[in-house]
């Protein structure tokens, strides 16, 4: 069988047949494969069994730590398994729940005058709970911002990583949604928490990307330079949305589809303003040019900025905290639910 090594990711193979594809993905000594048409995966099947001495799982159901259930209508991807095994191994099982995984009354300092906690079982928390992001974008924001105090935690540190906890206790089950009856259309949002981390008054950018209503990629990160004003920290946030929307752009070329001129939703009309005026404004100049790609992505038409009202922008969920209300509107909104 003939395939092509996919370019971005090396572990990848694609093979293309008569308008049909076969991907398939390798991991160490395990290998996961799908096609559009079945029996392309009975044809690798037969020669990975006549080539090798390897045995066939049949249809996915768990892959490091991921639980697929394949439906009708859809795919659904959870790992409540693994948040039942890390509640019992941190002894939160009988803990009363919480609504959401962040205090929004309490938060994060660096608490200097506090008791110090144990900074092996504050990181081996941390540690288990950063894997379940994975598929657990509701608990993003919460994790990343807990995560900032792994040096030397504190006990307010501590009752923020059990608040996560908490919440998972209420929600073990949920997980990601992917409707097989969705369009195939790219679009992503961005958003940027501006000046919200306390300590050093940097931006939280968040963002993340669908192929129609299927969530397939998100981002939690703090900036790495102090933005002076609102829009700074808007642009610098669209610009990370845009390269990981480049990403994405390029490994579905390799599928056989063009998702060129992709819409990105943000809220702020003045980021939009900046990059789609070729004129370099005074106001600007000290924007690192590294973020200023984006500006050209946009004349290429590789992607478009399209302004959204702020309380339909999913990318707010992985840039600060909410009450009970809003947070589940956000979960809810970027296809996450209980099976």
């Amino acid at each position: 069988m003939d395939f092509n090594e996919d370019w971005i990711d090396q572990t990848l193979f694609i093979k293309s047949q008569k308008g049909h594809i076969l991907l398939v993905q390798i991991y160490v000594d395990d290998i996961i494969f799908g096609s559009t048409k079945k029996e392309l995966c009975d044809e690798f099947e037969k020669l990975m069994k006549d080539k090798f001495q390897m045995s066939s799982m049949g249809e996915l159901t768990f892959f490091l730590g991921l639980q697929v259930q394949q439906r009708k209508k859809g795919i659904f991807i959870s790992q409540d398994k693994y948040v039942h095994e890390i509640l019992r191994k941190f002894n939160y099982t009988d803990v009363k729940s919480a609504s959401t995984p962040t205090d929004l009354e309490k938060p994060l300092v660096k608490d200097a005058d506090a008791d110090d906690v144990d900074e092996h079982l504050y990181r081996s928390m941390i540690g288990s709970l950063m894997y379940l992001t994975a598929s657990r974008p509701d608990i993003m924001f919460a994790v990343c911002a807990c995560a900032r105090f792994q040096v030397s935690p504190k006990t307010s540190h501590l009752l923020a990583v059990k608040r996560i906890f908490r919440y998972l206790k209420g929600k073990p089950s949920l997980g990601l949604w992917y409707s097989k009856d969705s369009p195939l259309e790219l679009v992503a949002y961005t958003d940027s928490d501006y000046a919200g981390a306390i300590l050093d008054r940097k931006s939280t950018t968040g963002g993340c990307q669908f192929l129609g209503n299927r969530l397939i990629s998100w981002q939690c990160k703090k900036q790495t330079v102090v933005a002076t004003s609102t829009t700074e920290a808007e642009y610098v946030a669209a610009a990370n949305c845009c390269g990981q929307v480049l990403w994405i752009q390029n490994q579905l070329l390799d599928y056989g589809y063009n998702f060129m001129n992709t819409v990105i939703y943000i809220d702020n009309t003045s980021t939009i303003c900046i990059i789609e005026n070729p004129v370099q404004h005074s106001k600007t100049k000290h924007i690192e040019i590294r973020h200023h790609f984006i500006r050209d992505c946009n004349a290429k038409k590789l992607i478009q900025m399209a302004k959204i009202d702020t309380q339909l922008n999913v990318a707010d969920l992985l840039t600060k905290g909410f009450d009970a209300g809003r947070f589940q509107y956000l979960v809810s909104s970027i296809g996450m639910l209980n099976p």
